[in-house]
């Protein structure tokens, strides 16, 4: 039985909602928890499928786990290498993180490719040049990569990465926390996801340093113990709810926000006609006496505008007047919400990989698919605008990312529900 997600569009949202931790982060924390020798506990955890994903992977290797709230407990005392299942790893983009942490527990590791949401080519090539660099042998048998060291075990390495790769600086680092010697990984991500991974390991007994700037110095520690750790805010899913508070708010306040996460949004808000109140750590999205203007958007590594984020911002420039256009140099080929849009009435066209958008023209409720998680969000945007009933297929991708996002969503007036669907 799948679900599918009804909005009957067009109502005023008004209230307060308060951002939960970072996927991004937190699908790279739990990984990073089995390298201590004793128990991690992460607070301010999403409840969201690919936690749960993470936690059943966790399990069948023998850690013991507990989910309360938004406290997770991670226990590796008594973990066991076993060949990672690859049902559950293909779901999830962000299995590969067991990759590095595993070749630094126990010197091997069997990992099933990844999965997660499919936006062209997503090579780990970067990832394994890394992990060769380091001394790891690593083969591809079957669709699964098999990792491993010989007898001296890792060894600190100068790794220069040929592209910025967020998932490539965080394996690495993963694998390189042990490695004897200091590790020196030039041209690093300096998303603020990479910053808490180093938070957590530091405090775990590691020794990271540069992590926010493109180089990142680690020298290689003997043992690694539990800790305390508090995830930081979700900068994606704060942007969401505030696409959406420019895009039907009255009067919204997002709470739980590092709002220096979120300048490249906030500055194209702002250059559109948004009225924004910008606090300490909330944002507040009053409505606007003006129509919105039409704005052009790059994506870029952090921190320019997130590529997470082009999605979901796409609907309110349709409601914007005037012409936009958006590029994504990080997923190029992140546009398969462009023709579900076109079904609710928007007029837009891609050109050469380019998103070029008329505005102006009123969305209309449609029967439209979530085809990856950010395209789900940008269904939501659109549903909320729309006249009419919006359905949404593909849930699941939704579910993945937003912790609660349709009790939220009720809470500041929004008309959404869940519904099964018969397959």
């Amino acid at each position: 039985m799948t679900q599918k997600l009804i909005i009957n569009g067009g109502k005023e949202l008004n209230g307060e909602v308060t951002i939960s931790g970072a996927k991004n982060s937190t699908v790279a924390l739990i990984p990073a928890a089995i390298l201590a020798d004793s128990p991690v506990t992460l607070e301010g955890v999403p409840d969201i499928s690919d936690v749960h994903s993470l936690i059943s992977i966790l399990n069948e290797m023998n850690v013991k786990t507990a989910f309360e709230g938004t406290t997770l407990t991670i226990d590796p005392s008594e973990m066991v290498s076993v060949p990672m299942p690859s049902g559950k790893i293909k779901s999830l983009r962000a299995s590969y993180y067991f990759m590095g942490a595993l070749l630094t527990k126990f010197g091997q590791g069997v990992v099933g490719l990844p999965g997660g949401c499919f936006l062209g080519p997503r090579p780990i090539d970067q990832h394994l040049k890394g992990f060769r660099a380091l001394g790891a042998t690593v083969e591809n048998e079957m669709g699964a990569m098999y990792l491993r060291t010989d007898d001296k075990g890792l060894q600190a390495a100068r790794i220069y990465f040929d592209v910025v790769s967020i998932g490539a600086t965080i394996n690495v680092m993963l694998a390189a926390v042990k490695a004897e010697g200091r590790t020196v990984i030039e041209n690093a991500a300096r998303e603020p996801e990479i910053i808490d991974v180093a938070t957590l390991l530091n405090n775990m007994g590691a020794k990271v340093r540069g992590a926010g700037t493109d180089v990142i110095r680690i020298d290689g520690v003997k043992e690694m113990h539990g800790c305390h750790h508090t995830v930081i805010p979700d900068r994606i899913e704060a942007g969401t709810y505030l696409i959406m508070a420019a895009a039907k708010g009255k009067d919204v306040t997002i709470n739980n926000v590092i709002v220096k996460h979120l300048e490249g949004l906030i500055a194209k808000m702002e250059e559109m006609g948004v009225s924004l109140e910008v606090g300490e750590d909330r944002v507040r999205v009053t409505a606007s006496d003006r129509p919105l203007k039409g704005v052009s958007i790059k994506t870029l590594p952090y921190p320019g505008f997130a590529t997470d984020l082009q999605q979901p911002f796409t609907p309110l420039l349709m409601s914007a007047e005037g012409e936009s256009m958006i590029v994504d140099t990080i997923y190029p080929k992140r546009i398969k919400h462009i023709p579900e849009l076109n079904r609710m009435g928007a007029n837009a066209r891609i050109e050469s990989d380019v998103i070029l958008i008329e505005g102006g023209h009123q969305l209309e409720g449609a029967e439209v698919t979530a085809t990856d998680l950010r395209a789900g969000a940008c269904m939501v945007v659109a549903g909320l605008l729309a006249e009419g009933e919006t359905v949404i297929d593909g849930v699941d991708n939704i579910l993945r990312g937003y912790d609660n996002i349709v009790e939220k969503l009720t809470a500041l007036g929004a008309d959404i529900y869940m519904e099964d669907r018969e397959d």
